[in-house]
């Protein structure tokens, strides 16, 4: 997904050896304007939005952290985006594109 690394919203693991293992964090290797201009949409469509709340129901329900899941969201939200401009068609909600 290069897009979602230019924004720096890809998972960075840190580890050294065999025996330090931290928690994968968001890279933040990228495009910061990007990064922070993706972050208060995804706090408004974790509330007002019923499917990314669904989405961030069931991360919360794995275990994930408030960041994590404001991170996913930025990161659904930017492949949303994509999407939209890709196809040079308006957004629609009930789009469900069958594997080929």
């Amino acid at each position: 997904d290069q897009l979602a690394a230019f924004a720096g919203l890809t998972p960075r693991e840190f580890s050294s050896g065999s025996s330090i293992h931290g928690k994968p964090r968001l890279s933040k290797i990228g495009n910061s304007r990007l990064r922070k201009a993706l972050f208060m949409p995804a706090i408004v469509a974790r509330r007002y939005n019923s499917p990314i709340a669904a989405f961030c129901a069931r991360l919360t329900a794995k275990g994930k952290s408030k960041m994590s899941v404001i991170g996913a969201v930025m990161h659904k939200l930017l492949r949303q985006v994509f999407g939209v401009l890709k196809s040079q068609r308006s957004f629609d909600p009930n789009f469900v594109q069958i594997p080929s």
